[in-house]
């Protein structure tokens, strides 16, 4: 499906030699002659055997199956957590899994292969130059409430000093590790959600919306982090401020759990068994999926999962309204007429200073003396 190869990660993690197991013995029973076949059966094995039949998993983890017996493990985070870190590492550790899927989508993968300390530094960066790039890849609406958005983020991030997605780092990470395991990117493309969303709002919603997003400034604690792993934070407070708008978080929160949940039912297919070569025969089994996902998406992926999914129509972006057409056309003759009274402003008094030097009122002397050839 078109959805599924946009989301699959680009870069599929690679086997690590963490991944050979923490048992010395396991090393010592790999020669350097050793046969493609057997290299991949040993590998094989060891996932096997590390995979537990009755994992030990965290509170956070809901246990899903499909038709064809393959078992998906979601696990609900809170985005700004430490906490939610840990309990994604122990369930990849404990299931390895054949897929991981992550509420990412390609627009946002970069924040996979940058440190914490980066992050944290783009996170509260928000500049013109960022506002360009959001209004260029998303129009003028959807990057304008982009940029809102993300400065709730980063608000968050100010309060709390921890940059966002920490858990879908560690989940990439620890992908990595488990052999044969990939890696998809499971949310809906970003510009699709927010042309979804800004069409879904009549332009009085838009002003309130983009009001209450402009004056955000309450304290988030730490604890109040934790307290909301029932329900992600980041997530929480966009409910408490669309909260009015029920087709903003039908965009935004329900039509995003249909799609987490059709993604994360590609990925738990049955999975073809890796070959030495061609002549070998294919044998597929059960897939083990871990998904990584915000808590206030687990219910609405419960709720969906014994649905047949169609995502045509939420991938689809409306036309933009007239009220929006008006409204952009009012936003660039307010931007020009602003800049063309600016260069009239500086114009008007680099003359002024300019006639006020000496030199300048000396020359214009000069030339009222000169009289006129009759």
């Amino acid at each position: 499906m078109d959805g599924e190869q946009q989301q699959e990660a680009a870069a599929e993690p690679t086997l690590s030699p963490d991944a050979q197991g923490d048992d010395p013995k396991d090393d010592s029973d790999i020669t350097p002659n050793i046969s493609d076949a057997d290299a991949l059966k040993i590998l094989l094995e060891m996932k096997m055997k590390k995979r537990q039949k009755k994992p030990s998993l965290p509170s956070t983890v809901t246990e899903l199956a499909t038709e064809e017996g393959s078992k998906v493990y979601v696990v609900g985070t809170a985005h700004f957590s430490d906490s939610s870190k840990r309990d994604v590492v122990k369930t990849i550790q404990e299931v390895q899994p054949d897929v991981v899927v992550v509420e990412l989508c390609q627009y946002r993968v970069s924040m996979l292969k940058m440190d914490e300390r980066t992050l944290l530094k783009e996170a509260k960066e928000i500049n013109l130059e960022k506002l360009q790039q959001a209004i260029k890849q998303n129009g003028l609406m959807s990057g304008l409430m982009q940029m809102l958005l993300l400065k709730v983020s980063a608000h968050i991030t100010e309060q709390l000093g921890m940059a966002p997605g920490g858990e879908f780092r560690e989940a990439f990470k620890e992908a990595s590790r488990v052999p044969f395991c990939k890696f998809h990117l499971g949310d809906r493309p970003i510009p699709v959600t927010f042309k979804r969303a800004i069409a879904a709002l009549s332009f009085w919603q838009k002003v309130k919306l983009a009001w209450g997003l402009c004056f955000l400034s309450d304290p988030i604690s730490k604890d109040d982090v934790e307290k909301c792993k029932q329900k992600d934070l980041l997530e929480q407070m966009m409910a408490e401020m669309i909260g009015e708008f029920p087709d903003l978080h039908r965009t935004i929160v329900s039509e995003r759990d249909i799609y987490l949940t059709y993604m994360l039912k590609q990925a738990a297919k049955r999975t073809e068994l890796p070959r030495a070569s061609e002549a070998e025969p294919r044998r597929c089994v059960p897939s083990v999926v871990v998904g990584v996902v915000g808590m206030g998406h687990v219910p609405g992926i419960e709720k969906n999962w014994n649905t047949d999914l169609n995502i045509q129509e939420i991938m689809s972006v409306p036309p933009p309204s007239a009220t929006s057409k008006i409204l952009k056309l009012v936003i660039k003759a307010t931007v020009f007429g602003l800049v063309g009274y600016g260069c009239y402003q500086v114009g008007k008094r680099t003359v002024r200073f300019i006639l006020s030097l000496p030199i300048a009122q000396n020359y214009l002397q000069k030339l009222a003396d000169i009289k006129p050839q009759p």
